[in-house]
């Protein structure tokens, strides 16, 4: 995992999950308002309204992109990570299709660098 499209992949994914996992936390980034007569509105407004769904996952980007810029767990960090790629991905395939790009380079992203460390996840399957 040495090759500089892998660094420049590894780096700029975890800052995205650094700087907007720590928006979820404590929001400085303007945000669009969710509409609330729309499926993806209800749907985040519930989440929101449970209270820690958004506060967990921030912490966990922040968490697994301070890994993946410390180059620490790198492979660990990634399967942490598979699932909520997944989940942002979902959404926007089934509730919010203008927002798509950003969770399709985000598992893009994910499926790169899993890829690129299939070695240490060889283990798993034998």
């Amino acid at each position: 995992m040495n090759s500089m499209f892998t660094k420049i992949v590894r780096i700029t994914l975890g800052l995205a999950l650094v700087l907007f996992g720590a928006n979820m936390i404590f929001p400085f980034l303007p945000m669009d308002q969710p509409d609330t007569h729309t499926a993806a509105g209800q749907f985040i407004n519930s989440l929101g309204a449970t209270g820690y769904i958004f506060p967990v996952v921030g912490f966990l980007e922040v968490i697994i992109g301070a890994m993946l810029l410390l180059k620490k767990w790198v492979a660990f960090s990634l399967i942490l990570l598979a699932p909520i790629s997944i989940n942002i991905l979902l959404f926007h395939l089934f509730l919010d299709i203008p927002g798509i790009s950003i969770a399709v380079l985000v598992v893009v992203f994910n499926t790169v660098l899993i890829f690129k460390n299939w070695q240490q996840y060889k283990p798993l399957f034998y």
